[in-house]
């Protein structure tokens, strides 16, 4: 199945030289914390807590509408501490998903409504289902599916799941045009 192209209005994009895809309405706290590694897509309302930690997104991301991203903290006997987030190339997050995880590995996919709680590891190549929260500090294996509140294991994913989700995202990438004028 093709995907269906989707225009956005230009004027409210930024493109920056790596082709990464930001739309003005984000919110991006700490700007020089935040490292889009090129050809990543951000829409409406989106907020990056880079002030808190860093946060490293890889190439060719699709993130949705209204997603929450912010670092990981762990409390300390003198308070608390906050650590970098990383997210791997090829991961799809959904409209208003929040993510609190460690790291998000590459060829991720997850649906929207989602809650990926504190200090989490989702590694490559699973998937996280629609209105799923994910507890703190759980580990998500490679090639499962994950659903439910709290989260279970569902599923597993065939072998060819990094080749879908890469397939996946670069098809979004170039699908996903600005409106002609």
């Amino acid at each position: 199945m093709e995907q269906q192209d989707i225009y956005y209005d230009s004027s409210e994009y930024i493109e920056t030289s790596s082709g990464n895809k930001v739309s003005r309405t984000c919110v991006l706290c700490g700007s020089q914390n935040i490292v889009l590694n090129g050809k990543t897509i951000a829409q409406s309302e989106c907020v990056f807590r880079g002030d808190l930690a860093n946060i490293n997104i890889g190439r060719q991301c699709v993130l949705g509408k209204k997603v929450i991203i912010s670092p990981p903290y762990k409390k300390l006997l003198s308070g608390g501490a906050f650590y970098p987030l990383q997210i791997g190339d090829n991961t799809i997050i959904g409209d208003n998903t929040i993510i609190n995880a460690t790291v998000i590995g590459h060829s991720v996919y997850i649906g929207r409504n989602c809650v990926i709680s504190r200090a989490v590891v989702l590694k490559d190549c699973c998937r996280i289902e629609d209105n799923t929260v994910v507890p703190p500090e759980t580990t998500v294996p490679s090639f499962t599916v994950y659903k439910g509140n709290p989260a279970r294991y569902v599923d597993d994913l065939p072998s060819c799941t990094q080749e879908v989700m890469m397939e996946a995202t670069k098809s979004f990438y170039q699908h996903f045009k600005p409106q002609k004028k």
